[in-house]
């Protein structure tokens, strides 16, 4: 078979593995998708590269130092093979580039799938060797996952065009609710890449400047106005050189994978801050990333068109074909005594109005260089309807529309020991590609 034969297999949705919990068609972990994470265990400490699989994580070294997996001869020569699986960040396998990444993926669909009589001889090994399959494959239950990349830095664009609209209309004149360079160009802002955290990381409650309406000067104390903002996040698999752009139709080609994203906000301090220039300490306290980057290759059958863009984009924005995937989106919030969460908005990120290669070339077309590992927030996700909004402030409406939780009580904005979790799939016949979930929980503000 061809490469591109071997890589179209690995999305058939008739495979199935013979790690059994891969082949529900609610687990995120099919092998249809096989996310690349960092973990540590309770055997080992030591953090690695892993590959989820159904309620399984695959230690990708255990299986390169059986000869199970090999990396194409250039990579593994350029980056040496042993750093690479043997690392506390995906940057240096990320590095080697697409052929490596696809390379890795097929040779995995191959040895984890149930049927092999249509791959190699030796794919049965690792599901017929109970010694070697117990060092390989680590229940995902007594694992850490970890900060996936190390990310040198990070971007958020403002992307949807619902979101941009209601906070136009809430702020501003609800006719003229976008700004007119909106729709010109994809918004974005460079962020604080320092304070990317992974899932898990307990949040502390800002402190910082605040405004109160009728007060002349601000206070300085914890923030009231706490939020999430439901994203996605693509992490740069190929960087490119200062004062060289990459064009939109190229620009795919750059991306390793997409990660959900949770910029917390801070919208009390923000609306007294972020003019002149913009958002500082409002949203420099945390971003939370989703521990699994799932790749494009496995979002492929998910592709479908973006939103109609008018005006037409200049030049340098357009690209042909289909550029949105359709990936459901859910933001859960669990009080601190609550037994359940209670889902306050679901959304598609197929509603984004300025796709992810539109973003990618837009950063660089001034000739800003990017550098693998480079993170890239899509902006807020909000959908069309009330109950499909990405943030609090959206979804009460600034406070004014307070939301009833399952088990009792409401909320405008999040409160201390709240736990709020973003989860998003791509649903497919019989099998899922998700991302697992994105959670953190809020801790007080120091005094």
């Amino acid at each position: 078979m061809s490469v591109s034969s071997d890589l179209q297999a690995t999305l058939d949705p008739s495979r199935r593995s013979w790690v059994e919990a891969a082949n529900d068609a609610a687990c995120d972990f099919s092998i249809q998708n096989l996310p690349f994470g960092i973990f540590s265990d309770s055997r080992d400490a030591v953090w690695r590269v892993g590959v989820a699989i159904g309620d399984r994580i695959v230690d990708v070294a255990v299986l390169e130092d059986a000869g199970l997996l090999v990396l194409p001869l250039a990579s593994a020569n350029e980056s040496g093979a042993s750093s690479v699986f043997r690392s506390d960040s995906l940057n240096a396998f990320i590095a080697l580039g697409r052929d490596a990444w696809r390379s890795v993926r097929i040779q995995l669909s191959g040895l984890l799938a149930r049927d092999t009589t249509t791959l190699r001889d030796d794919t049965a090994t690792l599901r017929d060797d109970a010694a070697l399959r117990e060092r390989a494959l680590v229940s995902a239950a007594d694992a850490t996952l970890h900060l996936p990349v190390q990310i040198p830095g990070y971007t958020d664009f403002y992307s949807s065009k619902e979101h941009a609209t209601n906070v136009g209309s809430m702020f501003r004149d609800p006719k003229n609710a976008l700004l007119p360079n909106w729709s010109e160009m994809p918004i974005g802002y460079n962020g604080r890449a320092s304070s990317v955290v992974a899932s898990g990381t307990p949040v502390r409650r800002p402190n910082g400047q605040l405004k109160l309406p009728d007060a002349e000067r601000p206070v300085f104390g914890a923030c009231r106005k706490l939020d999430i903002e439901l994203e996605t996040g693509f992490i740069v698999g190929r960087g490119n050189a200062l004062g060289e752009p990459v064009a939109c139709a190229e620009a795919e080609a750059h991306i390793f994978g997409m990660v959900l994203l949770n910029d917390w906000s801070a919208r009390d301090i923000q609306q007294w801050e972020y003019v002149p220039l913009g958002p500082f300490n409002a949203k420099t306290f945390a971003t939370t990333i989703s521990p699994w980057i799932v790749t494009l290759d496995a979002l492929e059958p998910f592709r479908v068109a973006q939103p109609e863009q008018v005006p037409q984009p200049l030049d340098y924005l357009r690209h042909d074909g289909a550029h949105a995937f359709d990936i459901a989106l859910e933001v859960r919030l669990r009080p601190q005594r609550a037994r359940e969460a209670t889902t306050i908005s679901r959304t598609n990120f197929r509603h984004m109005y300025w796709t992810m290669a539109q973003q990618f070339a837009h950063h660089t077309v001034s000739g800003c260089n990017t550098r693998v590992g480079d993170l890239m927030g899509s902006g807020t996700i909000s959908g069309p309807t009330a109950d499909s909004y990405g943030s609090l402030l959206e979804l009460t409406w600034n406070g004014k529309q307070p939301l009833e939780l399952k088990e009792g009580g409401t909320r405008t904005f999040i409160e201390d020991g709240d736990e709020l979790t973003l989860a998003g799939w791509c649903q497919g016949e019989g099998y899922r590609v998700g991302f697992g979930t994105c959670s953190g929980v809020i801790v007080p503000a120091r005094d």
